[in-house]
């Protein structure tokens, strides 16, 4: 489960990036840019747990 986080949190990043466009708050795009980053950093953290296809064989 692990592996697939770090796709997931891309998705959720490119999610709060459109929301925070959307939204027309006067803090919306700064928030949905902060929780973008935050979850790009968490995206980088989980590819250590990308298992290597050539390592296997």
């Amino acid at each position: 489960m692990k592996r697939y986080l770090s796709g997931i949190f891309i998705f959720l990043s490119v999610i709060f990036v459109i929301i925070g466009f959307v939204l027309d708050f006067y803090w919306s795009g700064i928030v949905g840019w902060g929780l973008a980053v935050i979850c790009l950093i968490l995206a980088l953290y989980f590819t250590k747990y990308i298992t290597d296809e050539k390592k296997d064989r």
